[in-house]
């Protein structure tokens, strides 16, 4: 920001605000105290996932979102420089020439040159809050920037978890078809040789049925998440299907989570940030208004010639030049100015109470991650004893039908807890990468100053 040559600025000045956190957090399962030097910035590599690694950093680079991001910075960016514009004189330059006729005399030539120059004084810093306001706003547009790159990165996380997810649900749909084929085939067997009877038959096959129609939705659930990384990228909805085709395990998870204090989470989150720059652009903008009821003062200046033809304009005769000085205020507007800084006021109350509200969410947000983290942990612990049981429940009962030991029913049963207990606990792993991720993105992680670097832009539409 260029200083101003000036006073004093009338208004407020900015004061941040308190951040007004808790202590600790309540619930602290699965993490440790994290250290200064730790980096949350790129939280995805520590899931060792190259494919995911690719994705998000594709996304970064290429998201229509994020090109909007930088857009707007740049916007922001040249508005500041119009602002800081206004403390330095601006010149012009002029050339004329004119031809007139006056009675019965004959016609004559008239040209001139020359450049005027104006400059106004900002002498009770009406100027200088400006340029705040606009530094301000440059800030808290970074700061969205920013944020743009922590939910983008969280949300091709959460999308590509989710397809690995479905394709792992379809795995265990189809092994589980093809063990209700094989009951359904031992069933029929059994019917011929007069050991069941055809109810018997009609059951496997309505249990194989239901188990085949669950499939179709899942596809369609994958091709959904499939489209919508792609999107995210910035690319066309089926350039991903060759790439992300094959089916991959989930990731592992790390083993724990590096946690800071309330206070220092919420400095790391740039919503807090930009909330906070917009407070400081609203308090800026009351000066503004403020000095608008104190006086103005502007010097401006000319310096030329005029002559009768073209060679004589740098003639010292025809030198004309002038210098003067204006000081102006507004003695009665009818309240208009008082009004305005009334209302400009309540702007700034209504920053204010924003950013409260965002820190309180932003609190919330993060406590809820870590109780959600927490208990997603001991929903697939448990998930994955049940499907243990499960499976050796199902091997046991194919086993003792086969030696006519147990009826038909049995194996139904044990068949459909199988197939329940195995897709509940595929979704209870995708549920806590996903609340993985969101704890992540709450300690607002996922952002960096690379990424908010321009990049090559083209009018070429989406990318396959």
């Amino acid at each position: 920001m260029i200083a101003p040559l000036a006073g004093c600025a009338v208004g407020p000045d900015y004061v941040r605000p308190d951040l007004a956190a808790p202590a600790n957090w309540r619930d602290t399962a699965g993490t440790r105290p994290a250290s200064a030097q730790e980096d949350i910035s790129r939280w995805w590599l520590r899931l060792k996932d190259p494919v995911l690694n690719e994705l998000i950093a594709t996304a970064l680079r290429n998201s229509p979102d994020m090109r909007t991001a930088r857009a707007r910075l740049q916007e922001s960016r040249a508005r500041l420089d119009i602002s800081d514009a206004a403390f330095m004189p601006q010149l012009n330059a002029a050339l004329g020439a004119g031809r007139s006729k006056a009675g019965n005399a004959s016609p004559s030539n008239q040209f001139n040159a020359g450049f005027d120059a104006s400059w106004e004084i900002d002498l009770f810093g009406g100027l200088r809050r400006a340029s705040e306001a606009a530094e301000a706003d440059a800030g808290a547009t970074l700061a969205d920037l920013y944020h743009t790159q922590v939910s983008l990165a969280a949300e091709v996380a959460l999308n590509y978890m989710q397809l690995r997810s479905l394709q792992q649900r379809l795995a265990i749909a189809r092994n589980n078809l093809a063990a209700q084929r094989e009951t359904l085939n031992i069933t029929e067997w059994r019917a011929q040789a007069g050991l069941v009877t055809s109810m018997q038959v009609e059951q496997a096959n309505s249990n194989l049925q239901q188990t085949l129609a669950g499939i179709p939705t899942l596809a369609t659930n994958l091709t959904k998440a499939e489209n919508r990384l792609a999107v995210l990228l910035g690319q066309f909805p089926t350039s991903l299907h060759e790439k992300l085709a094959a089916p991959v395990a989930l990731p592992p998870l790390p083993d724990e989570i590096a946690l800071s204090i309330p206070a220092d989470t919420l400095r790391q989150r740039p919503d807090v940030q930009a909330v906070e720059r917009r407070v400081a652009a609203e308090t800026a903008r009351i000066g503004q208004e403020t000095a608008a009821r104190y006086p103005s003062l502007s010097l401006s200046g000319s310096l030329g010639w005029k002559a009768l033809t073209v060679g004589a304009l740098g003639d010292s005769a025809n030198l004309t030049r002038s210098l003067s000085a204006s000081l102006a205020q507004s003695i009665f507007d009818g309240g208009r100015l008082s009004s305005r800084i009334e209302a400009q006021s309540a702007v700034q109350q209504q920053a204010l109470i924003a950013y409260e509200q965002t820190v309180l969410l932003a609190l919330e947000e993060v406590e809820n991650a870590l109780t959600s983290y927490a208990n997603s942990h001991e929903r697939r612990a448990a998930l994955q004893n049940a499907t243990t049981s499960a499976r050796n429940a199902a091997l046991m009962a194919r086993q003792r039908y086969e030696g006519g030991l147990i009826d038909f029913q049995s194996v139904l049963d044990t068949d459909r807890t199988l197939l329940s207990s195995e897709d509940s606990l595929a979704s209870a792993e995708f549920d806590e990468r996903a609340a993985l991720i969101s704890l992540y993105k709450a300690m607002g992680g996922g952002w960096s100053e690379d990424a908010a670097l321009p990049v090559a832009q083209t009018n070429e539409g989406p990318q396959p």
